[in-house]
């Protein structure tokens, strides 16, 4: 009979488990009950949440058929628990309904648990937890079931998290749920079978980041909004970000999640263990003491110090009137009226010498509602703004191409020669920026004629030579998206500008998500952030991750910061997307290992 084996490597002998003396009937129950995900504890290729007979399987010293010794043990009868363990069942052991009540409150409850770790509670401690529950469920299931207990997690979780899309409509917020949902099904799917594997925690973690890089990518350029790392602007997780980006910080949640819910399995639920864990205090912490250790690690990833430059940065919010999807109001041109004044007060604050004069002035995405290339009045008013405050000042303009497209600008605006360099957002918003199966999509919902002309995506990063500084441009959504980030960081570019646009979101969990994500971006690519909104939440992010001053929504506000410069890269910044690429590809490699293991036992079944 082959070794039993749990998901860690035993820190003692693999000695004989001692005979059973329980009664058949006990036995019968455990036959019914246990989970054995290894497939060296049976011949069978039957998937662990369907197998029966390892807890009662009798060991390798068990006397032969018809020993006078223990006749009760050595002839089995019909139906008996015995008979369960030396033959293999004509069909999968139906769980227990108690059992599978058990693991739909754990999944819904992993998935509240994830909510919770989000801004705007932000309790980053909930995520592993989360994933603990969630890895409780799914432990020792056949991949159908897991499938739809990751389906279940993913929904509990992704409902109340992406809440602010309500403000588009309920059926979009459903239907983005509904969609993004089904990536968790599937990796929990796939899941069921690594759970056989030794050191399963790992090739678990592997798969939520392959998961998550495959929501980034897919469908209309991918969602990678609700990542676990965005979860941990500020946490004894966020430095993994220096040195492994985002998708680090996600695999190492997950992998302290995981490692809790071995614990959990071995120890608390031995019934549904590969075998009970062995008495020792040693091997019975272990898994906690590792799930510990993750983020103590974060202590050794090198981080670049700061380099004695600073620049003084003016942050202007200048309010809009309207609320949801009618946030700009219908008062022409009152948007760019808000942030011309609010520059102007800005200005003002600096003469009088209430601030210290800024070296240049950020304002956000749309910060004016019409085209100055095509509006003379638009041109007039933003020129004289930036007069005003006599320095070069970044516009956020929404500019026409051609007769039936446009481009989301950020518009350096120099208080001399005006209009000047530009860049155009890249990663676009479907159906708020651009219209995908346009003809289709219009037919069936009046809302998408609102987008109007459609958007097209920028081309270049955002490295702008603004006053002393070359800044890195990132637009709103793109805060997201790891390459378009890395992108202009990797130009040299410091600090880095997030203008941003979240008048439609205002008060819902949008904007203290996405301040959340500059904070992420702020410790991996050794930069400040500073984030000017339309309606808030404007902020400055220090190159550590902490946010040292930020605003009210809905106010007009404005200040001046003093940023450091910082030029030296992270390691992520260097390494980029290996890491990412290496612990998804593992998790992957470790489903096919599995998958492989399963069907090699089942081959020799047949044989035997």
């Amino acid at each position: 009979m082959a070794k039993e084996r749990t998901g860690l490597p035993p820190t003692g002998g693999d000695s004989p488990r001692p005979r059973p003396t329980t009664p058949a009937s006990a036995r019968t129950a455990a036959v019914t009950d246990v989970v054995s995900p290894d497939p060296a504890d049976t011949m069978s290729d039957a998937p662990p949440g369907d197998r029966a007979g390892t807890a009662s399987e009798p060991p390798a010293s068990t006397p032969p058929s018809g020993s006078p010794a223990e006749p009760a043990e050595s002839t089995p009868t019909p139906g008996s628990s015995a008979e369960g363990a030396v033959r293999r069942p004509e069909g999968p052991a139906r769980e227990p309904a108690l059992v599978l009540l058990a693991r739909v409150v754990a999944a819904a409850a992993g998935g509240v648990l994830l909510y919770l770790a989000f801004p705007p509670l932000g309790w980053w401690i909930t995520a592993p937890l989360g994933i603990t529950l969630v890895v409780a469920s799914l432990y020792g299931t056949r991949p159908r079931r897991a499938a739809w207990l990751g389906y279940l997690a993913a929904a509990v979780f992704l409902v109340p998290t992406l809440s602010w899309v309500r403000t588009i409509g309920d059926d979009v917020w459903a239907m983005l749920v509904a969609v993004e949902s089904l990536f968790y099904a599937g990796m929990a799917a796939l899941a069921a079978p690594v759970f056989r594997l030794r050191w399963w925690p790992l090739w678990f973690a592997g798969l939520w980041l392959a998961m998550e890089w495959a929501r980034g990518l897919v469908p209309i350029g991918g969602f990678p909004w609700a990542r676990l790392a965005f979860s941990q602007g500020e946490s004894a997780y966020t430095r993994f970000a220096a040195l492994g980006g985002a998708p680090l910080v996600s695999f190492a949640v997950v992998l302290s999640g995981a490692l809790l819910a071995h614990a959990v399995v071995s120890h608390l639920l031995p019934a549904y263990a590969a075998r009970p864990a062995r008495a020792g205090a040693v091997r019975k912490v272990a898994p906690v003491a590792l799930a510990v250790a993750v983020p103590a690690l974060t202590l050794a990833v090198p981080h670049p110090g700061d380099e004695g430059r600073t620049v003084n940065v003016g942050i202007v919010q200048g309010n809009v009137p309207g609320r949801g999807m009618y946030a700009l109001g219908d008062e022409p041109a009152v948007v760019l009226k808000n942030h011309s004044a609010e520059t102007e007060r800005l200005a003002a604050a600096v003469r009088a010498g209430r601030l210290p004069r800024p070296d240049l002035v950020v304002l956000p995405e749309n910060s004016t509602d019409i085209d100055p290339y095509r509006d003379a009045f638009a041109r007039a008013t933003i020129d004289a703004s930036v007069k005003a405050v006599g320095v070069p000042t970044l516009v956020g303009a929404v500019v026409a191409i051609g007769d039936t497209e446009r481009a989301t600008r950020s518009l350096v605006w120099d208080p001399v020669t005006g209009p000047g360099a530009h860049y155009d957002k890249q990663n676009l918003v479907p159906f708020g920026e651009y219209t995908p199966f346009k003809d289709i999509v219009l037919a069936l919902w009046d809302r998408a004629s609102l987008v109007g002309r459609q958007s097209v995506p920028g081309t270049r990063p955002g490295d702008l030579k603004m006053g002393p500084v070359t800044v890195g441009a990132v637009n709103c959504y793109e805060v997201a998206y790891d390459g378009t980030v890395r992108g202009t960081v990797r130009t040299g570019a410091s600090p880095i500008v997030v203008q941003t646009n979240n008048a439609s979101y205002a008060l819902s969990n949008l904007p203290p998500q996405q301040l959340a994500m500059s904070q992420i971006r702020a410790v991996e690519h050794n930069r400040a952030v500073v984030t000017a909104a339309t309606t808030g939440i404007s902020a400055y992010v220090t190159p550590d991750g902490k946010v040292s001053w930020r605003t009210r929504e809905l106010v007009a506000d404005m200040n001046v910061v003093t940023v450091p410069v910082r030029t030296r890269e992270t390691i992520a910044t260097r390494v980029g997307a290996l890491p990412e690429w290496a612990l998804a590809l593992m998790g992957v490699a470790a489903v096919g290992v599995a998958v492989w293991r399963g069907r090699r036992q089942g081959d020799r079944t047949g044989k035997g």
